[in-house]
């Protein structure tokens, strides 16, 4: 049992805000920026400083260091200084003896704006020449010369919104003086790392004198990979200036109107077939709405470019990806970082090619499913044809043509009701595309009563990494789980950490975890060899909590072992390190092999719509997913089905509306709608791949965080296929989310 999950539902796990309040700390409140573009002509804090309670008021002029938290790009502020660059960036930071203090204090400030023109479309930011980096283009074959060789070409323009994060827990940190003149952080952050470098630049400090300390994550999703680092930065700032503790959680609404999101993409596509459906051209361009700077757009742009292909081998291939600047929020990373977005386009590609042909999108995807020694167009060889075997295996097991059957029957019968079918296959590659973010470290410690403290980079927010990593530790040693503790995630224990992002948490603590425990393992049974004088032609290993010579029990048992081995000096800690191996990318020309290992699956979806009032339900989805070797059945299944309801939210419901002054419209749970029980499939049915194991797993498993969430993408083109249906000589626009007002308008405009 998840030692995590208990504790939730006793209400007994501790986040940020449930720390006890160190004496004397003082409460934080951001004052932002109230226009979408603009010069800051003059502020007056006077009204704010009178207003009893009010400790400081911090600006940029207070900070002793480098007023800049960009990572990929140096284009960030922590405090703006002369312009602000959308509604919610962060001008003063507002410090009280009490929430409310701060609260009514940032109502007193007075300011003054010369506004400037405010682009929220990248279509328009991109005319305008406001780009966050030059253009990137990924391709292979000879494009150009391919189109001639088609039967079918078709074209077209497909848009997917955003998605807010959502997490349980908003934003937040505690900071505190250490005796040294540095700092100590309690952050709700992806990257413990990340809050420390960015402090340090921050106070103009070393990072030694930064040490951030995370327990848990209420949700995450990839919105506290980066974005988690203004906020405790913040924090840390004003405890360092008045030498006190300051708290600093955002209210959910500030969250929301000051968080960014899942990227918006508006994109183009032509698509070139022969006469036996093979795939030969593909050429698309992706406009990405990245915000007002870059966060992590640059990265999430070029995982699009990896992930344009999906699950099919396609020989001529051009991919475009241009981040524009945009005067609203930095969006950031978002569960399947970018992945999504480029497999939406060629899916709907596929639809509208097939639509053209008067057949099933699956004929098509089924003909150019990728396989076994085929390459992607970046260069890297498919690992197996694991693509092939999910469909398949969803074929056999699902029944799809007793399914087909059944729906064309339904809708033979009805005439306002109509079912829709699809088929997602997917493939999802595991790494971090920067080979150098792809190390981590484990630190093990065996007491001497037999317990086991283990400490990672890895952290924990609702995805089981911990109890996965304990399962590892023990599995590796042959104990009893119970006697394995996670510590939090702290950068003075494991340094250097790279985020808990990109599906590879469990991956790559993981297997640091796994070298560590060997290094001791090996060190108690090259003790217990020498103990009992035993040649090296003699087996010994240690099997549930037993060591064993030559397959027979010894008087070994774990606790005496440990015991002994202690009192004779013996090693019981270890510091260890795993990089991934066999990993590249050179940027110079876009080909390399820039992941481990992939993920693949296939999905089908069945979906009713009432076309009179454009409501749907989504009847079922089956999957068949390619886990690996599970670690934890229970963790996995879980993650599965949470994806690929996270997907149906952003396909369907999850509608982030600004307006054409960048302010934000959906900025509350009555205007922002997420899936509940109601929205979510009445029948999930996940099914494990069998015999399937990985190389590069620890335990010879696959990352689950994020490609389940791509399924959704299925229940979107089934709604589609219920409405052609309805109308079957309609040419449907490809705009998602399709709520049902979407429908319902596009069914009778």
């Amino acid at each position: 049992m998840n030692s995590d999950v208990i504790k939730h539902v006793r209400g007994e796990s501790l986040f940020v805000n449930d720390f006890p309040i160190l004496e004397g700390t003082v409460f934080a409140k951001i004052f932002s920026s109230s226009i979408a573009h603009g010069k800051i002509i003059s502020i007056n804090f006077e009204k704010a400083l009178q207003l009893p309670g009010i400790i400081s008021i911090i600006t940029a002029k207070d900070i002793p260091g480098e007023n800049q938290i960009g990572g990929i790009i140096q284009d960030e502020s922590l405090l703006a200084e002369n312009e602000v660059n959308f509604i919610g960036e962060p001008i003063a930071l507002i410090l009280a003896k009490t929430s409310e203090i701060a609260n009514k204090a940032s109502k007193l400030i007075e300011i003054e704006y010369k506004e400037l023109e405010a682009v929220v479309d990248p279509r328009k930011a991109f005319e305008k020449n406001l780009l966050i980096m030059p253009p990137k283009t990924f391709e292979s074959g000879k494009i150009d010369e391919a189109w001639a060789a088609c039967e079918t070409i078709i074209e077209g323009k497909v848009e997917s919104g955003g998605q807010e994060h959502l997490y349980l827990e908003t934003q937040g940190a505690i900071a505190s003086l250490t005796e040294d003149g540095g700092i100590k952080l309690i952050s709700s952050t992806q990257s413990p790392t990340a809050v420390q470098r960015t402090a340090a630049r921050i106070l103009n400090i070393p990072m030694n004198k930064v040490e951030v300390d995370v327990l848990r994550l209420g949700g995450a999703f990839g919105g506290k990979e980066d974005q988690a680092t203004h906020w405790a930065v913040l924090a840390a700032l004003g405890a360092h200036i008045i030498k006190k503790p300051v708290k600093l959680i955002l209210s959910r609404i500030d969250d929301l109107f000051m968080t960014g999101k899942r990227h918006p993409y508006s994109s183009d596509y032509k698509i070139g077939l022969s006469s036996d459906l093979k795939i030969l051209a593909y050429e698309v361009t992706y406009y990405q709405n990245a915000g007002a700077v870059a966060d992590l757009s640059p990265a999430i742009l070029e995982r699009t470019l990896f992930h344009a292909t999906n699950a099919y081998y396609i020989p001529n291939v051009k991919a475009t990806a241009i981040s524009c600047r945009t005067n609203l929020p930095p969006n950031t990373a978002f569960r399947g970082f970018g992945g999504p977005q480029g497999k939406f386009v060629i899916e709907a590609a596929i639809h509208k090619a097939a639509e053209s042909l008067t057949i099933t999108a699956s004929e098509i995807q089924k003909k150019n499913l990728i396989t076994e020694n085929d390459s992607f167009y970046y260069g890297q060889k498919a690992d197996d044809s694991k693509a092939v075997i999910c469909w398949k295996k969803a074929e056999e097991k699902y029944q799809i043509n007793k399914l087909k059957k059944e729906i064309a029957d339904f809708n033979k019968e009805n005439h306002l009701l109509k079912k829709g079918f699809s088929v997602m296959p997917i493939c999802f590659g595991i790494s971090f595309t920067s080979s150098f973010l792809n190390q981590a470290s484990a630190l093990i410690h065996i007491y001497t009563d037999g317990s086991i403290g283990v400490s990672t980079a890895a952290v924990e927010m609702g995805q089981g990494v911990n109890e996965k990593i304990k399962s590892i530790v023990a599995k590796t040693f042959s104990v009893n789980i119970n006697r394995i503790k996670i510590e939090p995630t702290n950068t003075t224990r494991i340094a250097n950490t790279s985020a808990t992002a990109a599906s590879s948490g469990a991956d790559l603590n993981g297997n640091a975890a796994i070298n560590a425990s060997k290094n001791i393992l090996k060190r108690l049974l090259d003790f217990v060899r020498n103990e009992l004088g035993l040649t090296k032609n003699d087996s010994i290993e240690l099997k549930e909590e037993v060591v064993y010579v030559n397959n027979r029990k010894t008087e070994f048992d774990w606790e005496m072992l440990v015991g002994k081995a202690y009192f004779n000096r013996i090693n019981l800690s270890s510091h260890a390190f795993y990089s991934t191996p066999e990993i590249y990318f050179d940027r110079n020309i876009n080909k390399g092999n820039p992941f481990a290992y992939h993920v693949y699956g296939t999905a089908f979806t069945c979906a009713t719509v009432d076309c009179l009032r454009g409501t749907y339900e989504i009847d079922y989805v089956k999957i068949i997913h390619d886990f690996g070797k599970s670690i934890d059945y229970k963790i996995d299944l879980g993650q599965a089905e949470g994806g690929l309801v996270q997907g149906i939210g952003w396909m369907t419901l999850e509608e982030v509306r600004y307006s054409d002054s960048g302010k934000l419209l959906s900025n509350s749970l009555s205007t922002y709608k997420i899936p509940d029980i109601y929205s979510a499939p009445k029948i999930i049915e996940v099914d494990f791949l069998s015999d399937s194991e990985n190389r590069f797993g620890p335990l010879k498993s696959k990352a689950i965080g994020e490609p389940p969430l791509m399924y959704g993408i299925g229940v979107y083109f089934a709604i589609l296929n219920a409405m052609k249906d309805f109308r079957p000589g309609k040419n449907f626009n490809i705009s998602a989310p399709i709520t049902p007002e979407k429908v319902l308008m596009s069914l009778y405009n």
